[in-house]
């Protein structure tokens, strides 16, 4: 049975102080409560092992929101998967959206990014998603199967059950636009199905598929409540504990 997962990106927010602080707070915001999702925070690569040893990771994941595409060497600036995992951090956001479109992320880049996440034992959190054109040109179902196809269709069956898909309508982040609950159905059902093709039903009913394009308290319920939709990425809201909490509770 896949799982539901509620999983909060900060992107390039919140200080060192500022970023324990946010995490302490959703820790003991959560005390006594028994989330019927698994809870995850993608932190600043700054924060990693701090936060991993300030709180609870086996209640709260940690997750990185990038690694690089090399295994290690003279790549000044770069963090690798095993320094992620070395962090005590189990998950990294791989293909978000702003990094295809602001640092030109290519599917073959991706492809060895989700290779070397998942051999130095971390969960890739899969971003998909199609810009507004592509969208209202009716494009958005081969723009998704493309990057799937393209960046993870090579991996085992064993490894491909390691990851976990984002669908995220890139003209839905940080406009306050959103899909629908049908419209998110429609396309989580169809990026399913797409994964059955290749890797058998099983395996597709199996993959959770996180909604990611500007889920709030206010339609997190109606999202959720959709039979492909496995639980969502959220962007701004998971920087303040009092909109979180709402979300993680939608289930």
């Amino acid at each position: 049975m896949r799982k539901n997962i509620i999983a909060g990106n900060w992107k390039m927010n919140t200080t060192l102080p500022e970023g324990l602080a946010l995490a302490k707070g959703l820790e003991e915001a959560l005390k006594g409560k028994t989330p019927k999702c698994d809870v995850i925070i993608g932190v600043p690569a700054t924060h990693l092992a701090s936060i991993a040893t300030a709180i609870d990771s086996s209640r709260i994941g940690i997750a990185a929101q990038n690694c690089a595409d090399k295994e290690k060497g003279a790549f000044t600036g770069e963090t690798s998967a095993a320094m992620i995992a070395s962090t005590g951090a189990k998950y990294v956001i791989l293909g978000h959206s702003e990094r295809r479109q602001y640092y030109h992320e290519t599917a073959q880049t991706l492809k060895t990014k989700v290779n070397l996440a998942i051999s130095n034992g971390l969960t890739p959190i899969f971003c998909i998603g199609e810009v507004l054109e592509e969208r209202e040109s009716g494009r958005h179902f081969a723009v998704v199967d493309e990057q799937v196809k393209e960046s993870l269709f090579e991996l085992s069956a064993e490894d491909f059950s390691k990851l976990v898909i984002a669908y995220e309508p890139v003209w839905a982040i940080g406009t306050g636009k959103t899909a629908t609950a049908d419209e998110a159905q429609e396309i989580h059902a169809h990026i399913r199905k797409t994964i059955a093709g290749k890797y058998g039903q099983e395996i597709a009913e199996n993959c959770t598929i996180l909604y990611g394009g500007s889920m709030n308290a206010e339609n997190a319920k109606s999202l959720v409540a959709k039979p492909d939709v496995d639980g969502g990425l959220i962007g701004g809201a998971s920087l303040s504990v009092e909109k979180f909490l709402p979300i993680i509770e939608s289930f």
